[in-house]
């Protein structure tokens, strides 16, 4: 990815990332997809968008030629499906399965968007379906793809999530060093958005003292991004 368009990403500066793609959307396949991807995660944390999303990756999906292509896209449609299912904008929950089984027969198993497509199946188990068992079968795969890619920043939402059914499971240790690596690949990124809701994950299991210490911390870099993520609480 682009520099700029990493630090305005990390930076929760969507619109802005995107608008650096925009003129070249219209011949380049990869530029319309990463600016889609842009813009929908962008509605995870603003909960606002959604059509602007739609209108980006209909276009990604236009210019995809090639299985990569074409599966990474719909593996975005999936992922847009779904959040508008979790956060209530309307039930896509067919839409998102359906996507995410055409994404998994186009992605070859070596492909490097295999890791992410197992991570976003993780979340619609864990979240939709209400199977954690399969949930942390998808992550565990995702986590292994996402090493051996090197994609480092698809292994702070693996250990993230993993953390969580840890903690669910009460296995506080395991949920702890989780977190702690999750909120660690973040800081080292610099992906200044996605911190304050690890620091909020890594104090839910930890001691008091520390926990309210990341808390404030949390508190202090969300104030900071304008209110991001607006789902975090205050």
């Amino acid at each position: 990815m682009v520099p700029d368009v990493w630090r305005l990403r990390a930076r929760g500066c969507w619109a802005e990332a995107a608008a650096l793609l925009a003129p070249f959307c219209a011949e380049h396949p990869g530029a319309a997809l990463t600016r889609a991807e842009l813009l929908i995660e962008g509605c995870f944390y603003q909960l606002t968008g959604w059509a602007e999303a739609e209108d980006a990756l209909r276009t990604a999906e236009a210019l995809a030629h090639t299985d990569e292509e074409r599966g990474a896209a719909a593996s975005e449609r999936g992922y847009l499906a779904y959040g508008a299912t979790v956060f209530s904008v309307r039930d896509r929950a067919d839409e998102a399965s359906s996507a995410y089984g055409r994404a998994a027969a186009l992605l070859s198993p070596a492909s490097p968007g295999r890791p992410l497509l197992d991570f976003r199946r993780g979340l619609v188990a864990e979240n939709i379906a209400a199977n954690p068992a399969a949930a942390k079968a998808a992550y565990r795969r995702a986590h292994a793809g996402a090493v051996a890619h090197g994609d480092t920043f698809l292994t702070s939402f693996t250990w993230r999530h993993l953390a969580g059914l840890a903690a669910a499971e009460g296995d506080l240790a395991e949920a702890r060093h989780g977190f702690a690596e999750s909120l660690a690949i973040r800081v080292s990124l610099g992906h200044v958005v996605g911190t304050p809701a690890a620091l909020v994950a890594l104090a839910e299991v930890s001691p008091d003292d520390e926990a309210a210490s990341l808390r404030a911390e949390a508190a202090r870099l969300k104030t900071l991004l304008g209110g991001l993520p607006t789902w975090l609480p205050a």
